[in-house]
Protein backbone atom coordinates (compact mmCIF):
# COMPACT_ATOMS: atom_id res chain seq x y z
CA UNK A 1 0.00 0.00 0.00
CA UNK A 2 2.85 2.38 0.72
CA UNK A 3 4.24 1.79 -2.74
CA UNK A 4 0.87 2.61 -4.30
CA UNK A 5 0.69 5.77 -2.25
CA UNK A 6 4.11 6.84 -3.50
CA UNK A 7 3.08 6.15 -7.08
CA UNK A 8 -0.11 8.12 -6.57
CA UNK A 9 1.88 11.26 -5.70
CA UNK A 10 4.28 11.17 -8.63
CA UNK A 11 5.85 14.61 -9.16
CA UNK A 12 5.92 16.53 -12.41
CA UNK A 13 9.54 17.42 -11.74
CA UNK A 14 11.90 16.43 -8.93
CA UNK A 15 15.53 15.57 -8.25
CA UNK A 16 14.85 12.29 -10.05
CA UNK A 17 14.27 14.24 -13.25
CA UNK A 18 18.00 14.90 -13.62
CA UNK A 19 19.14 11.27 -14.03
CA UNK A 20 16.04 10.37 -16.05
CA UNK A 21 16.68 13.25 -18.45
CA UNK A 22 20.34 12.25 -18.79
CA UNK A 23 19.38 8.69 -19.70
CA UNK A 24 16.73 9.83 -22.18
CA UNK A 25 19.14 12.35 -23.76
CA UNK A 26 21.39 9.42 -24.61
CA UNK A 27 18.86 8.66 -27.37
CA UNK A 28 19.55 11.82 -29.42
CA UNK A 29 23.26 11.29 -28.77
CA UNK A 30 23.04 7.78 -30.24
CA UNK A 31 20.46 8.30 -32.99
CA UNK A 32 20.60 11.99 -33.99
CA UNK A 33 24.16 13.13 -33.32
CA UNK A 34 25.52 9.60 -33.98
CA UNK A 35 28.02 9.99 -31.15
CA UNK A 36 28.11 6.67 -29.24
CA UNK A 37 30.68 7.96 -26.74
CA UNK A 38 28.33 10.75 -25.73
CA UNK A 39 25.42 8.35 -25.43
CA UNK A 40 27.42 6.01 -23.21
CA UNK A 41 28.62 8.94 -21.09
CA UNK A 42 25.08 10.21 -20.55
CA UNK A 43 23.87 6.72 -19.61
CA UNK A 44 26.67 6.14 -17.12
CA UNK A 45 26.33 9.57 -15.52
CA UNK A 46 22.56 9.25 -15.41
CA UNK A 47 22.69 5.87 -13.67
CA UNK A 48 25.32 7.06 -11.18
CA UNK A 49 23.16 10.07 -10.30
CA UNK A 50 20.12 7.80 -10.04
CA UNK A 51 22.00 5.61 -7.59
CA UNK A 52 22.73 8.68 -5.49
CA UNK A 53 19.05 9.68 -5.57
CA UNK A 54 18.01 6.20 -4.46
CA UNK A 55 20.45 6.26 -1.57
CA UNK A 56 19.28 9.73 -0.53
CA UNK A 57 15.68 8.46 -0.52
CA UNK A 58 16.49 5.13 1.12
CA UNK A 59 13.89 5.72 3.84
CA UNK A 60 11.09 6.23 1.27
CA UNK A 61 9.01 3.37 -0.10
CA UNK A 62 9.13 3.79 -3.85
CA UNK A 63 10.43 1.88 -6.90
CA UNK A 64 14.16 1.92 -7.54
CA UNK A 65 14.99 4.72 -9.97
CA UNK A 66 18.34 3.11 -10.77
CA UNK A 67 16.77 -0.20 -11.71
CA UNK A 68 14.09 1.34 -13.89
CA UNK A 69 16.49 3.65 -15.72
CA UNK A 70 18.92 0.75 -16.19
CA UNK A 71 16.21 -1.10 -18.13
CA UNK A 72 15.73 1.87 -20.47
CA UNK A 73 19.51 2.19 -20.81
CA UNK A 74 19.79 -1.50 -21.67
CA UNK A 75 17.28 -1.16 -24.48
CA UNK A 76 19.00 1.95 -25.84
CA UNK A 77 22.38 0.26 -25.83
CA UNK A 78 21.06 -2.76 -27.74
CA UNK A 79 19.44 -0.58 -30.41
CA UNK A 80 22.54 1.61 -30.68
CA UNK A 81 24.62 -1.40 -31.70
CA UNK A 82 23.19 -1.37 -35.23
CA UNK A 83 22.92 1.12 -38.04
CA UNK A 84 19.25 2.15 -38.27
CA UNK A 85 19.42 3.03 -41.95
CA UNK A 86 16.39 1.48 -43.62
CA UNK A 87 17.49 -1.47 -45.76
CA UNK A 88 15.54 -4.44 -47.07
CA UNK A 89 18.13 -7.15 -47.74
CA UNK A 90 18.17 -10.31 -45.63
CA UNK A 91 21.16 -9.37 -43.40
CA UNK A 92 19.65 -5.96 -42.63
CA UNK A 93 16.25 -7.41 -41.75
CA UNK A 94 17.90 -10.03 -39.53
CA UNK A 95 19.99 -7.32 -37.87
CA UNK A 96 16.88 -5.26 -37.14
CA UNK A 97 15.01 -8.29 -35.84
CA UNK A 98 17.75 -9.27 -33.40
CA UNK A 99 18.51 -5.74 -32.16
CA UNK A 100 14.96 -4.44 -31.84
CA UNK A 101 13.72 -7.72 -30.46
CA UNK A 102 16.54 -7.77 -27.93
CA UNK A 103 15.80 -4.18 -26.88
CA UNK A 104 12.32 -5.27 -25.77
CA UNK A 105 13.05 -8.80 -24.57
CA UNK A 106 16.18 -8.16 -22.50
CA UNK A 107 14.73 -5.37 -20.31
CA UNK A 108 11.63 -7.49 -19.76
CA UNK A 109 13.65 -10.54 -18.72
CA UNK A 110 15.92 -8.51 -16.44
CA UNK A 111 12.92 -6.84 -14.82
CA UNK A 112 10.99 -10.08 -14.40
CA UNK A 113 13.70 -12.54 -13.39
CA UNK A 114 16.62 -10.48 -12.03
CA UNK A 115 14.79 -7.58 -10.39
CA UNK A 116 11.75 -9.82 -9.72
CA UNK A 117 9.09 -7.24 -10.44
CA UNK A 118 6.46 -6.63 -13.09
CA UNK A 119 7.49 -3.12 -14.11
CA UNK A 120 7.16 -3.98 -17.81
CA UNK A 121 3.83 -5.32 -19.01
CA UNK A 122 2.13 -5.61 -22.38
CA UNK A 123 -1.62 -5.07 -21.74
CA UNK A 124 -2.94 -6.18 -25.10
CA UNK A 125 -6.67 -5.71 -24.50
CA UNK A 126 -6.40 -3.16 -21.72
CA UNK A 127 -9.48 -1.09 -21.05
CA UNK A 128 -12.05 -3.32 -22.75
CA UNK A 129 -14.28 -2.56 -25.75
CA UNK A 130 -13.30 0.35 -27.94
CA UNK A 131 -15.56 3.38 -27.74
CA UNK A 132 -17.20 5.17 -30.64
CA UNK A 133 -14.62 7.95 -30.34
CA UNK A 134 -11.79 5.41 -30.58
CA UNK A 135 -13.22 4.05 -33.83
CA UNK A 136 -13.64 7.57 -35.18
CA UNK A 137 -10.03 8.34 -34.28
CA UNK A 138 -8.84 5.33 -36.30
CA UNK A 139 -10.59 6.75 -39.38
CA UNK A 140 -9.17 10.21 -38.61
CA UNK A 141 -5.64 8.76 -38.47
CA UNK A 142 -6.01 7.47 -42.03
CA UNK A 143 -7.37 10.79 -43.29
CA UNK A 144 -4.70 12.86 -41.54
CA UNK A 145 -1.95 10.54 -42.77
CA UNK A 146 -3.29 10.75 -46.32
CA UNK A 147 -3.31 14.55 -46.17
CA UNK A 148 0.02 15.15 -44.41
CA UNK A 149 2.44 12.32 -45.15
CA UNK A 150 2.71 12.63 -48.96
CA UNK A 151 3.48 16.32 -48.62
CA UNK A 152 6.10 15.63 -45.95
CA UNK A 153 7.88 12.72 -47.62
CA UNK A 154 7.91 14.09 -51.15
CA UNK A 155 8.47 17.82 -50.69
CA UNK A 156 11.21 17.29 -48.09
CA UNK A 157 12.85 14.50 -50.06
CA UNK A 158 13.11 12.23 -47.01
CA UNK A 159 11.55 9.35 -48.98
CA UNK A 160 15.08 8.82 -50.30
CA UNK A 161 16.07 7.70 -46.78
CA UNK A 162 14.23 4.48 -47.62
CA UNK A 163 15.46 2.15 -50.38
CA UNK A 164 13.88 2.11 -53.79
CA UNK A 165 11.01 -0.39 -53.90
CA UNK A 166 10.31 -1.13 -57.54
CA UNK A 167 9.66 -4.87 -57.54
CA UNK A 168 6.89 -6.93 -55.92
CA UNK A 169 9.41 -8.59 -53.58
CA UNK A 170 10.81 -5.28 -52.36
CA UNK A 171 7.33 -3.86 -51.88
CA UNK A 172 6.39 -6.85 -49.72
CA UNK A 173 9.61 -6.51 -47.73
CA UNK A 174 8.91 -2.82 -47.16
CA UNK A 175 5.38 -3.60 -45.98
CA UNK A 176 6.65 -6.18 -43.50
CA UNK A 177 9.48 -3.95 -42.29
CA UNK A 178 7.37 -0.83 -41.77
CA UNK A 179 4.71 -2.78 -39.89
CA UNK A 180 7.18 -4.68 -37.71
CA UNK A 181 9.02 -1.52 -36.67
CA UNK A 182 5.70 0.17 -35.94
CA UNK A 183 4.70 -2.62 -33.54
CA UNK A 184 8.14 -2.53 -31.91
CA UNK A 185 7.82 1.22 -31.36
CA UNK A 186 4.85 0.70 -29.06
CA UNK A 187 6.43 -2.26 -27.25
CA UNK A 188 9.59 -0.31 -26.43
CA UNK A 189 8.68 3.36 -26.22
CA UNK A 190 5.26 2.99 -24.60
CA UNK A 191 5.20 -0.34 -22.76
CA UNK A 192 8.84 -0.15 -21.66
CA UNK A 193 10.16 3.44 -21.51
CA UNK A 194 6.89 5.23 -20.76
CA UNK A 195 5.74 2.58 -18.28
CA UNK A 196 9.03 2.71 -16.37
CA UNK A 197 9.12 6.50 -16.28
CA UNK A 198 5.54 6.67 -15.01
CA UNK A 199 6.64 4.86 -11.86
CA UNK A 200 8.55 8.00 -10.89
CA UNK A 201 6.96 10.99 -12.64
CA UNK A 202 3.60 12.49 -13.41
CA UNK A 203 2.11 11.26 -16.66
CA UNK A 204 2.84 14.48 -18.54
CA UNK A 205 6.54 14.60 -17.70
CA UNK A 206 6.97 10.85 -18.27
CA UNK A 207 5.36 11.31 -21.67
CA UNK A 208 7.75 14.11 -22.62
CA UNK A 209 10.73 12.02 -21.56
CA UNK A 210 9.64 8.99 -23.60
CA UNK A 211 8.98 11.24 -26.58
CA UNK A 212 12.65 12.30 -26.54
CA UNK A 213 13.64 8.67 -27.01
CA UNK A 214 10.86 7.92 -29.52
CA UNK A 215 11.58 10.87 -31.80
CA UNK A 216 15.35 10.32 -31.71
CA UNK A 217 14.95 6.75 -32.95
CA UNK A 218 12.62 7.86 -35.73
CA UNK A 219 15.13 10.51 -36.80
CA UNK A 220 17.88 8.00 -37.56
CA UNK A 221 15.32 5.67 -39.12
CA UNK A 222 14.64 8.37 -41.73
CA UNK A 223 12.07 10.86 -40.39
CA UNK A 224 14.40 13.81 -40.82
CA UNK A 225 14.19 17.37 -42.25
CA UNK A 226 11.08 18.81 -40.56
CA UNK A 227 9.96 15.34 -39.51
CA UNK A 228 10.04 16.12 -35.75
CA UNK A 229 7.14 18.52 -36.33
CA UNK A 230 5.16 15.34 -37.03
CA UNK A 231 6.90 12.77 -34.86
CA UNK A 232 6.92 14.80 -31.62
CA UNK A 233 3.11 15.24 -31.56
CA UNK A 234 2.67 11.62 -32.65
CA UNK A 235 4.89 10.30 -29.83
CA UNK A 236 3.11 12.44 -27.22
CA UNK A 237 -0.31 11.50 -28.57
CA UNK A 238 0.47 7.79 -28.50
CA UNK A 239 1.47 8.09 -24.84
CA UNK A 240 -1.73 9.97 -24.05
CA UNK A 241 -3.88 7.45 -25.94
CA UNK A 242 -2.26 4.59 -24.03
CA UNK A 243 -3.09 6.31 -20.75
CA UNK A 244 -6.72 6.73 -21.77
CA UNK A 245 -7.25 3.28 -23.28
CA UNK A 246 -4.77 1.15 -21.32
CA UNK A 247 -4.71 -0.94 -24.48
CA UNK A 248 -1.60 -1.97 -26.36
CA UNK A 249 -3.85 -3.32 -29.11
CA UNK A 250 -5.33 0.11 -29.70
CA UNK A 251 -2.08 2.10 -29.83
CA UNK A 252 -0.61 -0.57 -32.11
CA UNK A 253 -3.65 -0.31 -34.39
CA UNK A 254 -3.29 3.47 -34.55
CA UNK A 255 0.39 3.13 -35.36
CA UNK A 256 -0.15 0.47 -38.02
CA UNK A 257 -2.81 2.54 -39.76
CA UNK A 258 -0.43 5.49 -39.83
CA UNK A 259 2.36 3.25 -41.10
CA UNK A 260 0.07 1.83 -43.79
CA UNK A 261 -0.09 5.33 -45.22
CA UNK A 262 3.69 5.69 -44.83
CA UNK A 263 4.11 2.46 -46.80
CA UNK A 264 1.77 3.66 -49.55
CA UNK A 265 3.54 7.01 -49.81
CA UNK A 266 6.98 5.37 -50.07
CA UNK A 267 5.76 3.07 -52.85
CA UNK A 268 4.15 6.08 -54.55
CA UNK A 269 7.30 8.22 -54.27
CA UNK A 270 9.58 5.52 -55.70
CA UNK A 271 7.21 4.53 -58.53
CA UNK A 272 5.91 7.62 -60.38
CA UNK A 273 2.59 6.93 -62.05
CA UNK A 274 1.75 3.82 -60.03
CA UNK A 275 -0.36 5.44 -57.28
CA UNK A 276 -0.78 8.99 -58.59
CA UNK A 277 -4.56 8.68 -58.46
CA UNK A 278 -4.45 7.87 -54.75
CA UNK A 279 -2.45 10.84 -53.41
CA UNK A 280 -2.78 14.61 -53.83
CA UNK A 281 0.97 15.16 -54.10
CA UNK A 282 2.47 13.74 -57.32
CA UNK A 283 5.50 11.48 -57.20
CA UNK A 284 8.77 13.28 -57.96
Amino acid sequence: MKTHAALGSRPFISVSTVPALLVCLAAPAFFVLLQPWLGWTLLVVGLVVALGVDRWRVSETRPSLTRDLSLIALGLVVVSLIDLKAELDNPAMLRFTLALGGAVLLPYLVSRYLYRDHAIRFPWRGGGRWTRFQWIWLAAVLVLGWLILPFYFITSGVYTNWPVVDTPELIVRLFVGVGAVGIWDELFFICTCFALLRRHFADASANVLQAIVFVSFLWELGYQAWGPALTVPFALLQGWIFLRTKSLAYVVTVHLLFDAVVFGVLVHAHNPGLLDALFLVPAP
